[in-house]
């Protein structure tokens, strides 16, 4: 596909611009694109459409406690691990509104009555599935916060300690948890270095 064709079309350039903005600055997010970017991404595809995803909105005083919590555990890690903490604590701190999103496991429990198979068989089907369908709704969030002229950062390593924030969330042990800070990025980001296309690509005939 051609520049010309790409930037004519709203979509692929937003995928083209998105970028992993972890510091922000004073402005606040509307609850209107608040409202928006959750719409977008409740409207992702999700396995037998069970939609076992909740987001859950994370402000004042409950964000800072958040961050309390995940530089207070940074010290229980190595030094690149701790590191990477600490910065996801500056990032949660610096955002107007942190979004999470968990799994339900609502099609890990229904699934089996869904296909009357072995369970002992399925409950990895199932589990993937749902981490499958939370990261594609993640994938719109972030995309649709782009699209707004919103930054925001998919901070991946809060798994190192997911049960804990899922606990301080008051969620349920799940397999999938995203933390993900939304907001005005403080200074324009480059875009990252990619790999050739060629690369990637494998075409079977």
């Amino acid at each position: 596909m051609t520049n010309e064709k790409k930037r004519a079309n709203e979509t692929l350039e937003t995928i083209a611009s998105r970028r992993s903005v972890r510091f922000f600055d004073e402005s606040t997010v509307s609850e209107e694109d608040v409202q928006l970017i959750l719409e977008a991404a409740n409207h992702a595809p999700s396995a037998h459409n069970q939609q076992s995803w909740k987001f859950i909105i994370v402000e004042g005083e409950v964000k800072s406690g958040l961050a309390n919590l995940v530089s207070s555990r940074s010290g229980d890690f190595t030094r690149p691990s701790s590191v990477l903490l600490r910065m996801a604590a500056r990032s949660i701190i610096s955002a107007p509104v942190v979004i999470a999103v968990v799994n339900t496991g609502k099609l890990v429990r229904h699934g089996n009555e869904m296909f009357q198979i072995n369970k002992e068989k399925t409950s990895d089907l199932f589990r993937v599935m749902e981490i499958e369908s939370s990261a594609a709704a993640v994938q719109n969030l972030l995309l649709a916060a782009t699209s707004l002229g919103l930054a925001s950062v998919w901070l991946g390593i809060l798994m190192l300690i997911k049960d804990d924030i899922l606990h301080f969330l008051g969620e349920p042990t799940g397999e999938f948890m995203a933390v993900i800070p939304v907001g005005y990025a403080l200074k324009s980001m480059h875009a990252p270095h990619k790999q050739p296309l060629e690369k990637v690509i494998k075409r079977l005939r």
